[in-house]
């Protein structure tokens, strides 16, 4: 292996999460990385992203493979709406070109295995980007439920919420949006690390609440998943509520409160109790872009399967797909059998300084300001 070498990416999508998070990443992942084009629809993006970022290489969506080859790309990373993580997905694959694709990994099992299928018949990687696969936070949670301090875990609950802003495309159903897709995906994950298993059967309730904000999606999800051994997970997910970012995780003898849990944008905090003892830890701000760059680039340059894989974002993707079905239904989904060899754990943390979140370009946040009301009227 070439210790010189670095991975050049493009980014394909120039929303917040890719102006916010992802392109400032690549400061803190020079040691193997390098950002080398920008895909995005945007004339106004693609021109003020390449001159802040040195980025010769831009073009709009069906410019991709010609982007990909004259900047000799080696890794495409996916931040595009979820309904087009499959197309951009196939189109690198067909180009030789691995595949690091913001989750969820797509809308349907059918799109992850096609999604597979390709990496595999072009030989090239595929992961997932689990950005708290790497985070001390969570994977110090999944070590204390494993280890027994609180003795066999029996319960997780989690709720995951926001007041999305009005005209944001997570509130669109073309695009992929919704509660569950993308939040909820956070709470199923997380379960799904805590009890190192996989859910035997799913039942959930989904709203809108009337809400005008919302076209053909949900505003809530609200689900309870059946682990083996008689374990339960439950969690709401809302982007019609305050915010809140939390999971709990209760065994026989004690629990831990993780809250905030999900964010990228500040400290992370544990709250254990075990028998009358109580204790805090927190977890200063990280970067929690650039370890999945680093850790992608290390298994392209060193040969080896990335975790989280393509596999990964199947297992999520199949029991968001029964959680719809067990709401539209009104009655309870059982999944069937799916093996997982690979679970997060702490050989995973990669620890980066934060970053300075940039202003971004035609890209606001898409959550209300504190202050702000809903309905679509500020």
């Amino acid at each position: 292996m070439d210790a010189t070498r670095k991975i050049r990416y493009a980014v394909a999508g120039a929303g917040n999460i890719a102006q916010a998070a992802v392109l400032p990443a690549f400061d803190h992942a020079r040691e193997n990385s390098e950002l080398a084009a920008l895909v995005s629809s945007d004339p106004e993006k693609r021109e003020k992203l390449a001159a802040r970022y040195g980025v010769r290489h831009v073009g709009a969506y069906d410019q991709l493979e010609s982007i990909l080859a004259q900047a000799k790309i080696d890794s495409l990373y996916i931040a595009l709406p979820n309904s087009m993580h499959r197309e951009f997905a196939e189109r690198a694959a067909r180009a030789k070109v691995h595949v690091l694709c913001e989750k969820p990994m797509a809308m349907t099992v059918e799109d992850c295995e096609a999604m597979m299928r390709a990496c595999r018949k072009a030989e090239v990687k595929l992961m997932v980007a689990y950005r708290l696969h790497f985070e001390e936070a969570n994977l110090r949670a999944i070590e204390m439920a494993k280890n027994g301090k609180l003795g066999p875990v029996r319960l997780f609950h989690s709720s995951f919420a926001q007041q999305v802003r009005p005209g944001d495309i997570r509130t669109r159903a073309e695009v992929g949006g919704g509660a569950l897709f993308d939040m909820g995906i956070y709470c199923v994950n997380a379960a799904r690390a805590i009890f190192r298993d996989e859910p035997e059967e799913v039942f959930a309730y989904q709203v809108s609440h009337g809400d005008g904000r919302f076209h053909g999606v949900d505003a809530t999800t609200v689900a309870v998943m059946r682990f083996p051994g008689e374990r339960m997970a439950t969690f709401s997910s809302s982007q019609g509520a305050a915010a809140i970012d939390s999971y709990r995780i209760v065994g026989t003898e004690g629990d831990l409160r993780v809250e905030p849990a999900y964010t990228h944008h500040g400290d992370l905090t544990h709250t254990l109790t075990v028998g009358a003892e109580t204790r805090t830890t927190i977890f200063t701000k990280r970067d929690q872009f650039a370890p999945e760059l680093v850790a992608f680039s290390r298994c392209i340059l060193e040969g080896t399967q990335p975790e989280p894989s393509g596999e990964e974002g199947l297992a999520d993707v199949r029991i968001l797909q029964a959680i719809v079905r067990a709401a539209r239904e009104g009655r309870p989904v059982k999944l069937g059998p799916f093996a997982r060899s690979q679970r997060p754990d702490l050989r995973n943390e990669i620890a980066k300084p934060p970053v300075q979140e940039p202003k971004t370009v035609n890209a606001p946040s898409p959550s209300l300001p504190a202050n702000g009301s809903v309905n679509g009227v500020r």
